[in-house]
């Protein structure tokens, strides 16, 4: 395939080079050129979260320009004298590319794919040094099972980012063949050649100490400010381009409460006076007034307001005063970033189906405005109020990873001001009639952080947190926000997911769902084409069992069961295990598929797990969670169960499996009858 080549660069040498070449992906990985990961490089590290947004943003570029070039990157490289090339960077999605092409090839091999892989034989890719991950890469293409190669001889991390690759594609169904071409015929990466004299050690201190590039957002911002730009009343221009700046930076650190992006003087008018943890403005016309007096005090910032858009990019934003915000130390680490979380804020504002994927944020910004040129003004101001509000929602009422005292743990905790020397954070519904203990177990704040964190858990990537838009959507629409119709209102958006997407045999869309409020049906065990959508390799999204954790979670609470249960948290836990193994060790029995695949010998633990218990026997893994159940923990609370009822019958069989799996859905059944 031909390769869109750069224009020559000039280098010191007075020689002209192809410095910057344009690879297709299906072209980059037949390149006879040979490509080495030097020593130096760190270990492949993409996980689940990467890997699932690389198919993603993939996928949705080919649905949404499916004849245009995505460009997925660069990969900095640097030609050594025998000819191949070192990879500078770049090397992560390399690697991840090669393991794509490697699971297409097996997935092809073994029928499970019509698509054609016989044009890619091997890997131009190799490790320098690294003999394990030299050793996978072989192993891989050769299509040695995994179950040997999850071993101390193989690179775990490899194998791992090959299973992810190999079950995400496997989930596009019918949508795989359409993907892959336009992966490999549209999707391109540049190879960009570092000169043969450059100092490599000079040019990663360079690289580490480059300035950051412009980012979208900002420049989403410089495009909101030259709307407001066009009012013609200097009053009213100054006053609104300053509020849209105090507003855009108070909301940009997400890992700070939006209170502490404005002054003392300012929180009370806007949160609440002697409170800070209420949103009392209900238009931008209130906010403008709320804090009008300090946004029209002039100073050398605002001296000459009227900018061109060039000259607004072009200026770098001023710092507020240490005298006017209160800075906190960052205690509090946010599920989204600045980026997709105004794509979530356009969403809920417009309640159009925005694409919540931060390469479109540009795009789905240009098209916000486009669709209200006839007063753009007015549609810029609503942004900026519904920004705020939105932030102000997502600080009070979404769970965060909080770091504090030395531990680390969910948290759902608003602001709370007690006098001027005194402001704490204190649980979100600590004034509702169960006074929860911060660290305690039980309460309705307990409940709420614990159906949050399920839903968290089961979307780690950063893009289409669906669960997240729901959420907000619903807050946003609330006249009074109490915690049980919080509670309520999440319970229903995650039956929705698992009963009218996940386990239904006409799969709703999000937008459906979140937006028009789409009805689902009842778990029917009795239909056949539902009960496939459980067994392994067909379940589409983990929160089938993070929210089975909840309801038992929820159900150990209401019976006061043991502490092994009340005390449950969840985790990042990505791998289906069958408690079963699928290749068992010393000659013991193979389960049919029929049993095997089952429901109910599956259940959720991590990755490092998966990789040492997957072909030991129940027993040997029960033994392997003895330490943790006795210091009251668990992987999951469907894997306790099973432990549980394997102490009953002292084995585990078909018979275990079957009472297990009605167990199971027996609890799923009841919950997808509530309304």
């Amino acid at each position: 395939m031909s390769n869109t080549q750069a224009p020559y660069q000039q280098y010191n040498d007075g020689t002209a080079s192809k410095a910057i070449t344009s690879f297709s992906v299906k072209a980059l990985l037949c390149d006879t050129s040979r490509y080495l990961v030097p020593m130096y490089q760190r270990n492949y590290a993409w996980g689940e979260g990467e890997i699932n947004q690389l198919i993603q943003d993939v996928l949705d570029y080919q649905q949404s320009k499916p004849n245009q070039t995505y460009y997925i990157g660069t990969l900095v490289v640097f030609e050594r004298k025998d000819g191949s090339f070192e990879v500078i960077d770049g090397q992560q999605r390399f690697t991840t590319l090669t393991l794509l092409a490697f699971a297409l090839k097996r997935l092809s091999s073994t029928n499970k794919t019509t698509l054609d892989m016989g044009w890619y034989n091997a890997p131009n890719l190799n490790f320098e040094s690294r003999q394990k991950s030299s050793d996978t890469f072989t192993s891989l293409i050769q299509g040695v099972a995994l179950e040997h190669l999850k071993t101390d001889d193989y690179n775990l991390d490899v194998v791992n980012g090959f299973s992810l690759l190999e079950k995400g594609l496997l989930a596009l169904g019918d949508k795989l063949e359409g993907f892959c071409k336009y992966l490999f015929n549209n999707v391109e990466i540049a190879r960009v050649s570092v000169p043969k004299d450059t100092d490599l050690n000079h040019y990663f201190e360079v690289m580490n100490n480059r300035g950051e590039q412009l980012e979208k957002h900002e420049v989403v911002k410089a495009r909101l400010m030259s709307v407001l730009n066009e009012i013609t009343d200097p009053y009213e221009r100054e006053h609104s381009i300053l509020l849209l700046g105090k507003v855009w930076d108070a909301t940009a650190n997400m890992e700070r409460y939006v209170q502490y992006g404005f002054s003392p003087e300012e929180r009370h008018l806007v949160f609440g006076k002697d409170d800070w943890g209420q949103f009392t403005t209900r238009c931008y016309a209130d906010l403008a007034t709320s804090i009008g007096e300090v946004t029209t005090q002039k100073s050398e910032s605002t001296q000459s307001i009227s900018l061109s858009l060039n000259e607004i990019l072009a200026t770098p934003p001023h710092s507020s005063s240490s005298a006017d915000v209160t800075l906190t130390p960052e205690r509090f680490n946010s599920v989204i970033n600045f980026s997709n979380f105004l794509l979530h804020v356009l969403r809920v504002l417009t309640k159009q189906d925005i694409a919540l994927d931060d390469k479109r944020l540009l795009e789905q910004f240009d098209a916000y405005l486009k669709g209200n040129s006839s007063d753009n003004i007015s549609a810029v101001k609503d942004f900026v109020f519904a920004l705020l509000k939105c932030k102000y929602l997502f600080d009070q009422y979404i769970i965060k990873r909080e770091f504090n005292d030395g531990k680390d743990k969910w948290s759902l905790k608003k602001l709370h001001f007690y006098n001027a020397k005194s402001q704490s954070y204190i649980n979100t519904f600590d004034d509702s009639e169960e006074q929860d203990d911060e660290d305690g177990f039980e309460g309705i704040n307990r409940q709420l952080l614990m159906l949050l964190s399920a839903l968290h858990v089961s979307t780690p990537t950063l893009v289409y947190k669906h669960w997240l838009n729901g959420a907000l959507f619903h807050l946003f629409n609330m006249d009074e926000i109490t915690p049980r119709l919080y509670l309520q209102k999440l319970e229903n958006l995650a039956r929705q997911f698992v009963y009218g997407r996940f386990l239904s045999e006409s799969p709703s869309d999000y937008y459906q769902m979140i937006y028009q409020n789409s009805h689902y049906s009842a778990l029917d065990q009795n239909n056949q084409q539902t009960m496939v959508r459980l067994h392994y390799g067909a379940i589409e999204n983990n929160l089938v069992f993070n929210y089975l954790d909840y309801l038992l979670w929820c159900d150990g609470i209401q019976n006061k069961k043991d502490d092994v249960i009340t005390q449950f948290e969840f985790a990042f836990r990505s791998s289906v295990e069958h408690f079963y193994p699928q290749h068992p060790l010393n000659g013991h029995r193979v389960l049919a598929d029929a049993d095997l695949h089952r429901f109910g010998n599956l259940c959720l633990i991590s990755h490092s797990k998966n990789s040492k218990l997957s072909n030991l026997q129940p027993t040997a893994k029960r033994d392997h969670f003895k330490a943790a159940i006795a210091d009251k923990n668990i992987d999951t609370l469907k894997l306790y169960e099973m432990i549980e009822l394997m102490n009953t019958a002292n084995e585990w069989n078909e018979t275990q499996i079957a009472e297990h799996e009605q167990s199971m859905l027996a609890v799923l059944v009841n919950d997808s009858k509530n309304d």
